[in-house]
């Protein structure tokens, strides 16, 4: 299962100072990734030039992408809830995380407080799904789920991702939201980076799921192989087809 936008994000583009094509979600310094991605690029049948219609920069785009077809999916899935869809909104805006807004008064109020309290739990996800109750006495949406959409990964961004999320666990007063991470990452060594670990982050979605896995099949290294594999059967790496419905169900 590929996702429905995946097609209108991947696409190649050209090397500065060069006529070679790469994937556009290949590490240009990695030849294993130049490799997995453009065979993702062939399994999907993107033809290999440049088109206009690829955004320059698919980072912005997945996120909005995303939103949308969450938008849209969600609410035909389940229609008794009135689930609120947003684009970067700060956790403050939900009843775990209302909270926080105090805090966020008392810093501006006394900066000192700045320095022993820190700013960062100001989280605002790059998705965030909200359910709206009138059960809630404060009247804020539920935070339903937080998704962390990574055109692709790095050592820096695997970080990020699992200090947001571990700050909404510690800050949180009440249910858990779904902590979820989406991307187009080629490698599964990096993609294991994330889905591997100590609960931060409860699964990984990827946007060309059945292509990245025919990818690996045919011309992963043996490494790619392994990982891919443990992500898969434990889990903790899925198509993204998944995400609405499992965001649905539970």
């Amino acid at each position: 299962m590929n996702a429905p936008f995946a097609s209108q994000l991947l696409g190649w583009k050209q090397l500065e100072k060069s006529e070679n094509l790469v994937a556009n979600s290949a590490d240009n310094n990695s030849e294993p990734s130049k490799k997995l991605a453009a065979a993702v690029l062939e399994i999907l049948g993107i033809p290999r030039a440049v088109s206009g219609g690829t955004p320059p920069s698919p980072g912005p785009a997945l996120e909005l992408a995303v939103c949308d077809n969450l938008t849209t999916t969600l609410a035909s899935l389940d229609a008794e809830h009135v689930w609120d869809v947003d684009h970067k909104k700060t956790i403050t805006a939900f009843t775990q995380y209302a909270h926080l807004n105090k805090m966020a008064r008392l810093v501006r109020k006394y900066p000192e407080l700045n320095v022993e309290i820190g700013r960062d739990y100001l989280i605002k996800p790059d998705v965030t799904v909200g359910a709206n109750s009138s059960l809630l006495p404060d009247k804020h949406p539920l935070l339903h789920a937080a998704v962390s959409c990574k055109w692709t990964i790095r050592s820096d961004r695997v970080q990020n991702i699992r200090h947001e999320f571990l700050q909404m666990i510690r800050h949180r007063r009440g249910r858990l939201p779904h902590l979820v991470a989406v991307t187009a990452e080629p490698m599964p060594s990096r993609i294991a980076a994330i889905a591997r670990g100590t609960g931060e982050v409860d699964a990984v979605y990827h946007i060309a799921f059945d292509a990245l896995a025919e990818a690996v099949q045919a011309v992963g290294s043996q490494q790619q192989k392994n990982d891919w594999h443990e992500c898969v059967e434990q889990r903790r790496l899925l198509p993204y087809e998944q995400l609405a419905p499992t965001l649905a169900t539970s």
